[in-house]
């Protein structure tokens, strides 16, 4: 079994409605689901979604034993270039998402953007590595 090197730094969320949250993050920021427990249904006890050698792992608020709060979550994806800020921005606003910052050139380098979910956790998009 090949396994790719994913960070070990995981965002974790919970969603009230979290089918809907997996297709918007395959949708509108091309994430990748690589597994959902169960599969169908409206419960999703667990699910891991991939975007390059990143991964967000999230479930339905009743499914938690931990009990986190739904929204006020905020993650960084870092893409490759200016333009994909751009892209992926509009890409996530056509699948839903509310705009509230429009991509800009940011004062620290880069290229920036962030929407806000359904659920009101918020997607920063940026050209900025902090690594690089």
């Amino acid at each position: 079994m090949c396994r790719m090197a994913v960070s070990p730094v995981i965002p974790t969320l919970r969603y009230r409605d979290a089918s809907a949250a997996i297709a918007f993050l395959v949708e509108g920021l091309e994430f990748r689901l690589s597994a959902r427990y169960p599969e169908d249904g409206e419960q999703v006890d667990h699910a891991e979604l991939l975007r390059g050698d990143g991964m967000v792992m999230l479930g339905s608020m009743s499914a938690a034993e931990l009990q986190l709060p739904v929204g006020g979550s905020s993650v960084y994806l870092v893409v490759a270039t200016d333009d994909e800020v751009d892209r992926l921005h509009e890409r996530a606003v056509k699948a839903g998402a509310i705009n509230v910052i429009a991509p800009r050139n940011e004062d620290y380098g880069g290229r920036g953007a962030s929407v806000r979910d359904a659920e009101g956790n918020a997607w920063s998009i940026g050209s900025y590595r902090p690594d690089a």
